[in-house]
């Protein structure tokens, strides 16, 4: 049997990583508390259960306060964008909050190449650009009281192509389930001194009741810990737009099983499937321009093709 390459192996990895991402916009409607709440329980138990595994404290200490501080600020980012993530779900429904991720491509190739310090590539932007009209599909083919769910979504996808290509570029400096804790606690620290300067009634934070306290357990587990681990242990082998573009398959795992368990479709017209069609396109369309440029430049002018040598890409400078 032949062993798997690198870069097939992280492929694999995150297109289940992307499966169990999935559910996590399901959930986010199954879970009956505001956004703020949610996002905060997620965290808090993520941190806490990492904050159980002594490897956990051992990768801790040998991290810089530099390099905590930098994991740190990114957990912050985390915290807005799965805030803003779930405001949208609550706003319009699942399918609307997992189909704006796909904008998360168009905005990470104008963030990455920033971040990473290097060229814009072409065939990136161009992709991105192609993905406008999918979202104005998107927008037109939903009820007028979700758009602002859509706009908040829009936030969200921007928020994420800054953490992806940040974690991106500190992804091989800390040990993953390390990183995961530091991230998320430090999230849950922000939206704890955040949480008195949003508007809510009640309580800040709620006490989950016994239902809602299983879908979260299940959330920071199965579509938390285990997933976002796994993404970067990938990500040491793929670069950040090529991972974002495989994750532009959740809206379609979401939208199914938001279909067979919430009947969404009956809330959304033909120009929004019109439009996630054509968001998604770009997952079958940069592979394929990839594979292109590498045979017309040959093994030393090329950037290894998704799902076969894109694993094998170089890292962004240090």
């Amino acid at each position: 049997m032949t062993k798997m390459t690198p870069g097939a192996k992280a492929q694999f990895q995150i297109h289940v990583c992307v499966v169990l991402w999935g559910f996590t916009a399901i959930f986010g409607k199954l879970i009956t508390l505001p956004a703020l709440p949610l996002v905060w329980w997620r965290m808090l138990l993520v941190a806490g259960l990492l904050a159980c595994v002594p490897r956990v404290w051992r990768a801790l200490r040998l991290m810089s306060p530099g390099l905590i501080a930098a994991y740190a600020g990114i957990g912050a980012i985390i915290a807005l964008h799965w805030l803003t993530f779930y405001a949208s779900i609550k706003l319009a429904n699942a399918s609307v909050g997992a189909t704006c991720l796909g904008l998360g491509a168009v905005f990470l190739a104008i963030v990455e190449p920033l971040i990473a310090r290097r060229p814009f590539d072409r065939r990136e932007l161009l992709l991105g650009v192609a993905v406008v009209p999918g979202v104005a599909l998107v927008v037109g083919g939903v009820p007028e009281g979700m758009r602002l769910g859509i706009a908040v979504g829009v936030v969200s996808a921007f928020l994420v192509a800054i953490f992806s290509a940040l974690n991106k570029r500190l992804v091989d400096r800390g040990e993953p389930l390390a990183v995961t804790a530091l991230e998320l606690g430090a999230g849950a620290l922000l939206l704890t001194f955040l949480a008195p300067l949003v508007p809510h009634e009640g309580a800040a934070f709620l006490l989950p009741d016994a239902r809602n306290a299983v879908y979260l357990t299940i959330l920071a587990v199965v579509c938390t810990i285990i997933p976002f681990t796994l993404s970067l242990v990938a990500l040491r082998h793929l670069s950040a737009f090529g991972a974002q573009l495989a994750i532009n398959l959740e809206p379609v795992y979401v939208i199914v099983i938001a279909i067979l368990l919430f009947g969404e479709q009956r809330e959304l017209t033909a120009s929004f499937y019109a439009g996630v069609a054509i968001i998604l396109g770009s997952v079958v369309l940069y592979p394929w321009l990839r594979r292109r440029s590498r045979d017309g430049q040959g093994p030393n002018g090329s950037v290894p093709v998704p799902g076969v040598a894109l694993a094998q890409e170089e890292m962004p400078a240090k």
